[in-house]
């Protein structure tokens, strides 16, 4: 097959297809220009919601934390159900049993987890033992959710920049916990579970590990990275720009290990999930030297206590979908055939890959 033309690509994790058109990367561009965020910012921001000791929108001060900070969103989308008015029998929740007409109560919890008390830096820009703090800031989060019997899904997020939504620069992510199981983290319980079924209880992601790690030996022992996709890899964790991937420089985190969840990291696994998540941060900023905006989440077990890690089929992964195309000013717009269609992507993932490896991993280069 050439991959120089177009082609599709399989998604497993969700029995979908990507179309790849590698030559239009060549089309001129007159479209929307994002605006780089390069700006200075200072450490603390009297007039952030979120810095030590500032009041926010609903009056509510915050501490003057000095490490991570969790607190229940101010403008949380799903709330805990004894938070809810009685039902007036207009609810959802008592709505006509309908198959064109239903709906489902939703609850839950939604939290903010401030990374850092500084207003001006990013996991990029944080030390490992920081990034290491925020991960137990998470795990808090979803063991919370476990032990919630109205909580059955824990989404832990980071929507960073103003090209993905963010409302707030200050480093932060958020936490959803909901009564429901949401919709991507269901599709991809189904297909790992069936291919589980299928394998002798193999678990997808482990072959799909394995196999990127042969490809990776191959490309180092000869020279020929064509078929490369690795971003990063330490003992614990590998970094790729998966094969399906439908963002230009979309990276797939995943175990070496078949974790479920992120309360079943060893110490030394922790190290190196803070390790590859800083470096992975590290690489987009430098690659178009801005503060690259991404949303990236973790999928992982559902939230539900007593799961046997032999049987279940998740595996601990975290997904980071980053917009830009090809600079800081050119984003990726996933419109018209793609919405209509079929996603499609312009750049190769083993292209991607190539870039994202050639710029340093370990240190900021850009001011």
């Amino acid at each position: 097959m050439q991959w120089s033309e177009a082609h599709r690509r399989y998604n497993p994790l969700r029995k979908s297809w990507v179309l790849c058109s590698p030559h239009r990367t060549q089309r001129p561009w007159q479209g929307q220009q994002e605006k780089p965020q390069v700006e200075k910012r200072p450490e603390y921001d009297e007039k952030c919601y979120l810095c030590p000791g500032n009041t926010r929108a609903q009056g509510q001060a915050n501490p003057k934390y000095e490490e991570t900070f969790v607190f229940v969103n101010d403008f949380s989308a799903v709330k805990p159900r004894d938070t809810l008015p009685q039902a007036d029998g207009s609810s959802a929740e008592e709505s006509e049993e309908d198959e064109l007409f239903r709906a489902e109560q939703a609850t839950g919890k939604c939290v903010v987890i401030c990374f850092n008390p500084r207003h001006d830096i990013t996991l990029a820009q944080m030390t490992y033992p920081q990034v290491s703090g925020v991960i137990n800031a998470w795990k808090k989060v979803y063991t919370d959710a476990v032990n919630n019997p109205e909580v059955r899904y824990c989404q832990i997020f980071e929507n960073k920049g103003a090209a993905m939504g963010c409302s707030n620069p200050h480093p932060h992510g958020q936490a959803w916990t909901t009564n429901i199981i949401p919709e991507e983290p269901d599709i991809e319980h189904a297909c790992l579970a069936e291919y589980a079924h299928n394998h002798n209880g193999k678990g997808l992601l482990e072959d799909y590990v394995a196999k990127e790690l042969a490809i990776l030996a191959k490309a180092e022992s000869s020279g020929n990275h064509a078929q490369n996709r690795f971003v990063d890899v330490n003992d614990s964790f590998i970094a790729v720009i998966p094969f399906w991937a439908t963002w230009p420089f979309e990276v797939l985190v995943v175990s070496r290990r078949k974790i479920g969840n992120i309360t079943q990291l060893t110490e030394k696994e922790q190290t190196d999930f803070a390790h590859i998540l800083r470096n992975v941060a590290l690489r987009y900023d430098n690659l178009f030297q801005t503060s690259f905006p991404y949303s990236m989440g973790i999928h992982q077990s559902f939230a539900e206590p007593n799961i046997d890690p032999k049987s279940e089929p998740e595996h601990l992964h975290v997904h980071f979908y980053p917009p830009l195309l090809r600079s800081a000013t050119v984003r990726k717009f996933l419109v018209g055939f793609e919405m209509l269609g079929m996603p499609q992507r312009d750049v190769t993932p083993e292209s991607a890959a190539a870039q994202l490896r050639a710029v340093d991993g370990n240190a900021t280069v850009f001011v």
